[in-house]
């Protein structure tokens, strides 16, 4: 059981390595998991009216700058990999500004009443 742990709290070497452990894990649809981005966005809308800051709502959304840089610096990363970062990173855009759209549209809505 002490190997089981330890290897479970030893922190992967590279990025690549926590791509791998991502796929190896769990199932992964690209045509699913990127076809729908207006309800990622709404679900961060409706935290947003539940009072959620929308700054901290915003960094949730977005990917960090440190984690792109630090995709971009991993040379063992494969072209199919780097292909998938790229989509998840358009996609993460497509998700905030459909979000930052509903939050404009709901304060305009606030202004007119």
């Amino acid at each position: 059981m002490a190997g089981v742990s330890q290897c479970l709290t030893q922190p992967p070497e590279s990025v690549h390595s926590l791509i791998s452990m991502a796929t190896a894990t769990a199932t992964f649809d690209e045509d699913r998991d990127f076809a729908f981005p207006q309800r990622e966005a709404a679900f961060f809308y409706g935290l947003f009216l539940r009072g959620h800051s929308i700054e901290e709502l915003r960094r949730d959304i977005e990917v960090p700058a440190e984690v792109i840089r630090k995709w971009g610096r991993d040379r063992g990363m494969l072209p199919e990999q780097r292909a998938l970062l790229e989509r998840i990173l358009e996609y993460r855009g497509r998700v905030l500004a459909i979000f930052d759209s509903l939050v404009v549209s709901e304060r305009s809505y606030g202004m007119i009443q």
